[in-house]
């Protein structure tokens, strides 16, 4: 258990409701409540804004809509019309990641996405979702994707393992790159704001500078991020769809 002083205290997960189902802990922790609390702000944010579906948009019906057609040019951009259909889920897992990672922007919030078993969730969702597609779609012609076109027999010894590797790995890098990049942010932020602190009123003004520049970078980086996981599923989906390679 991290010290209370500790940059990684901030990622603790902590029981708020013990539960216990034939010896499996359920509990209702920090990272459940800030996953509801997600989950209500999309909600939330979603019909709010869209309760009068204006002809000329206000501030809120504006940012909902320009939310739903970013996802929905990036679908048809990365997989085409036969991602039509699975734009609910593309969007609800770009909007969860982002305000998840928001949230976490707040001062003593928790940071859900900090958490690699959270985001190797979503990733194994992902990774499963697309193959059982590609397998329902092409049957077992889906296998010829981890076979290269164009490549003498001879390097296919070697190249057809690489290439179910790199499948079989593509979970774990769309997870620890999420969980990496808020996990490094959140932790440099509270280093330098423990500098603040100990430097005191004369120094301190420094270590503030960068929290700022920081808090900044940390906001551009909770987009980003989720806007990674977005068009990387995106891809995968396109695999899956088209077998391209």
């Amino acid at each position: 258990m991290a010290s209370e002083h500790s940059p990684l205290a901030q990622f603790e997960i902590k029981r708020l409701v013990p539960m216990d189902v034939g010896g499996l802990d359920v509990s209702f922790t920090n990272a459940s409540l800030f996953m509801v609390i997600a989950i209500a702000a999309i909600t939330l944010f979603l019909t709010w804004s869209m309760r009068g579906r204006a002809m000329v948009p206000g501030r809120m019906q504006s940012m909902a809509e320009i939310s739903y057609e970013f996802i929905a040019n990036m679908i048809k951009d990365n997989v085409g019309s036969d991602g039509r259909k699975y734009f609910p889920f593309i969007f609800t897992l770009f909007m969860f990641v982002l305000f998840c990672n928001l949230l976490g922007m707040i001062p003593y919030t928790f940071t859900v996405t900090s958490q690699i078993i959270v985001t190797f969730a979503l990733a194994a969702l992902v990774f499963v979702g697309v193959t059982i597609i590609g397998i329902v779609r092409h049957g077992f012609k889906f296998l010829t994707f981890f076979v290269p076109s164009g490549v003498p027999v001879v390097l296919l010894i070697i190249l057809v393992p690489i290439e179910v590797i790199s499948y079989f790995v593509r979970p774990i890098s769309l997870s620890v790159r999420l969980f990496a990049n808020m996990l490094a942010g959140h932790t440099l932020l509270k280093v330098f704001g423990g500098f603040v602190v100990s430097l005191g009123i004369y120094l301190g003004w420094l270590p503030l500078g960068f929290i700022v520049v920081l808090t900044g970078l940390e906001f551009l980086v909770a987009f980003l991020q989720a806007y990674v996981f977005a068009i990387l599923s995106c891809l995968y989906l396109n695999d899956a769809l088209h077998l391209h390679h």
